[in-house]
């Protein structure tokens, strides 16, 4: 018997419970809890059988609801049957919160055309856009104010992608050219590295679990093809080519495979050694226009977390970082999500198989994105019927719709804790949305004209949007 300084009475004042994983790995075999017993408790009793000398946080759900209550408050509430053993689910928290960005605290204008892509570094100290002037800029967060401006690009700046030891930052152009950035002087590295046939569409960075310090980054773009490059040799090692198409997403995976998406409607799953194909994943029935992985959060991060420490050394930030991705990824495979033109996304386990796990539907037009939280508890997805849908991060299911925008939704942005959400619309906002509560957290009014990038600093302290008015906002807490 678990001592928690409260016993079981009788059966009648208690419920048969199975405490899960969010992978539906039981804790421990079924046990009969009081009724009274909420989340403090359950607290205890995860802690105790988990040998948690730190009581480390976690937050408990039924049935995809988050319980804030006591057992047979909840119970009652939504009249669920106590002869059947009840599932609770118990999920780590990060164990710091985050505020709500409610105000704008600066408003900068620079770039002489549409903002296409807003990222925070790694550590959330620096801030880099790129923008249809064919410039990349770089932000003094602490003046917010310009800090140096990136010219070199011919045409409009489509991507900006940090390394995730934030030595490195690479830009990709319409005209189809990559450039290598100083983010501490602005300064051009090199030549440009020019290979792709037509606009590079996507980049994403090597997990630094995998190698340090980075030097391999993956481009996709509408020639069709995806190129692994070296930033420190400046040139392409390997050309990954098969799809029928141009590719619009590509995502390197803790495990060390490459997924590209593309709009002949597949996913493709490479191993990155020989650039050999592993597998096709096929079901979406038009052009794939997002990839998300479970893990994106700490892939993008690495080393860094909260706590905002430094690292002396590129052992010491690999050790790091693959302590962080084995805690996130946990017992359970590292699974992909992707969002189609079709309206629909798919649920992927590419590991084990090309069938997915779950096909997801609901939206009654175009999913722009679909991208995990960082605790890979959720999917939130945005899409051109005006609306933000919730899901299960494990299992697909539908949890909630949001609604409140009044025109197409771009781009989405999760907070570094999960618990809210950041939506970019045509309708010239941004909302802020409260995952417990499923309802509008904020309303954030200011752009004159459509978002089309959003990103949520790693550090949880601000957000950064951008659109065709050109100028770049920061929000603040």
């Amino acid at each position: 018997m678990l001592e928690l300084g409260m016993e079981v009475e009788s059966v009648g004042k208690s419920v048969m419970c199975l405490l899960e994983d969010p992978q539906g790995n039981p804790l421990d075999s079924p046990m009969f809890l009081p009724l009274t017993f909420g989340p403090e408790h359950l607290l205890q009793v995860v802690n105790q059988l988990l040998n948690n000398e730190e009581k480390l946080p976690y937050a408990f759900y039924v049935s995809d609801k988050e319980l804030i209550v006591p057992l047979g408050v909840y119970l009652e509430k939504n009249k669920v049957s106590v002869e059947k053993v009840l599932s609770i689910v118990y999920q780590p928290q990060a164990v710091f919160r985050v505020r709500p960005v409610y105000r704008c605290s600066a408003t900068i204008a620079g770039h002489r055309n549409k903002i296409i892509s807003v990222s925070f570094s790694p550590d959330g100290r620096q801030l880099a856009s790129g923008s249809g002037d064919a410039t990349v800029r770089l932000w003094d967060l602490n003046t917010q104010t310009p800090l140096h401006i990136c010219r070199g690009h011919k045409d409009s700046v489509i991507c900006v992608a940090w390394s995730p030891d934030g030595k490195h930052l690479v830009s990709g152009g319409k005209a189809g050219e990559i450039f290598s950035w100083d983010p501490q002087t602005g300064k051009q590295l090199g030549r440009p590295l020019a290979a792709h046939k037509g606009w590079i569409s996507s980049i994403s960075w090597e997990p630094v679990h995998l190698n340090a310090p980075c030097r391999h980054f993956v481009s996709v773009g509408e020639d069709g093809d995806a190129r692994i490059w070296d930033v420190v040799l400046r040139k392409c090692v390997i050309c990954l080519s098969g799809h029928r198409a141009g590719v619009t997403c590509v995502k390197w995976g803790g495990d060390g495979n490459i997924y590209t998406g593309s709009k002949d409607g597949t996913i493709k799953v490479w191993e990155t050694s020989q650039g050999k194909l592993i597998r096709e994943l096929k079901g979406h029935g038009n052009r794939i226009n997002s990839l998300s992985l479970s893990t994106d959060y700490v892939l993008r991060t690495g080393a860094f977390d909260h706590t905002s420490k430094q690292y002396s050394s590129a052992e010491e930030m690999k050790k790091v970082a693959l302590e962080r991705y084995n805690k996130m990824k946990g017992s359970g495979p590292e699974l992909l999500v992707s969002g189609s033109d079709d309206w629909t996304m798919f649920l992927w386990e590419p590991s084990v198989g090309k069938l997915p796990k779950t096909r997801m539907t609901g939206h009654q037009q175009l999913v722009m994105q679909a991208c995990f939280s960082p605790d890979g508890r959720w999917i939130a997805s945005a899409s051109c019927d005006k609306s933000v849908k919730l899901w299960n991060g494990t299992t697909g299911k539908f949890i909630a719709t949001f609604r409140g925008h009044v025109r197409d939704v771009y781009q989405i942005s999760w907070s570094a804790d999960s618990r809210l959400l950041l939506s970019g619309s045509a309708d010239s906002t941004l909302k802020v949305w409260d995952v417990r509560s499923q309802k509008l957290k904020e309303d954030l009014p200011g752009h004159s004209d459509c978002v089309f990038a959003t990103d949520w600093s790693p550090d949880g302290e601000k957000a950064a949007s951008g659109g065709a008015d050109g100028v770049l906002k920061l929000w603040m807490g």
